[in-house]
Formats: structure tokens, sequence, C-alpha cells
């Protein structure tokens, strides 16, 4: 099972936002404090819709609780700063991918501590970054991808038709 890490999320609506992709892909989400919201506030919830409910999510009081309570994950580090694209690492079945604040990203000193696992999603030059519920999204289709999209439906069904 795929696990996305929110450290120290700020918005609320994008961390709902994730928490719906969360759901819908079989992804575990893992929120390191401290949070920039409550959990129980209502954009997380709006955002989330009624996904929030059926979510697996773990609450880290820092990211020292966060290693030593995960003490195998593989990290991959979703950063601008890399040298490395998203897609040019290997994604494992149980993988951890790790997104930074919105305001300021994964600080630098965690960032050096994890060069191999740090991974960034091409853009235009001279641009600061995606939304995060975005980037979280284009990555976790990437890993699950990778792994052929294990569990999920392979195709759609129309409602008052058929194909």
């Amino acid at each position: 099972m795929l696990n996305i890490v929110l450290y120290e999320p700020e918005m609320p609506a994008n961390t709902g936002n994730i928490g719906r992709t969360c759901v819908a892909t079989g992804a575990r989400l893992h929120l390191i404090e401290p949070l920039g919201f409550l959990i129980n506030d209502k954009m997380l919830k709006r955002a989330g819709l009624d996904y929030w409910p059926k979510l697996d999510v773990t609450v880290y009081s820092d990211f020292e609780d966060f290693l030593m309570k995960n003490p195998d994950a593989k990290i991959y580090m979703a950063t601008t700063k890399s040298k490395q694209k998203y897609t040019d690492v290997t994604y494992e079945e149980n993988a951890y991918i790790m997104f930074g604040p919105e305001s300021r990203g994964i600080p630098e000193e965690i960032l050096l501590d994890n060069k191999e696992t740090c991974v960034r999603i091409p853009m235009m030059p001279g641009e600061r970054s995606l939304n995060l519920s975005n980037s979280v999204a284009i990555m976790v289709y990437e890993a699950l991808r990778q792994q052929e999209f294990p569990g999920l439906e392979e195709e759609g069904q129309l409602h008052r038709y058929e194909w």
C-alpha cells in the first residue's frame, strides 16, 4: 500500500483533497504536526467530502515521531530542489512519498539527509511550484502506474448506457 506523508501541511483544502485521493487509490495518509488547521476543520471536510471517514490517516507529533513509528520506511521526498525527476525512480509497493508545507517545502536539512530519494516534478523555468494536492496526485498515479494499479478498477461503466 502506498503511503503519502504531509510534513506540516498548512491548508485544509489541500489536505482534504489529498485525503480524497488517498481513499480513491487505497493509499494511507500520514500527517506530521504542527498542522496549519484542526483535523475537524470545515474546509478539510468540505474538500474531502464524504471520503474523510474512509481515510486511513495517522497523525504524528513531529518528524522524529514519524521516523520512530515507521523505522523501515523508504521515503521519497518531493521537492523542487532535486536533480532527479519523479519518473526516474521505481516506487516500491509500500513506498512513502513525502511533501512539505505549501509555503516552504521540506526543510533543506531533511532533504540533504535523503539526497538519493529526493525527486521533482519538471516545470517551466522560473516557476516556484505546483499546488500541493496536484503534486500528490501526479506522483501517486505514477507510483501506481509502475505497480500496474494494484486493486484499482481497470475500466469504468456508464450509468444509463453500455459501451
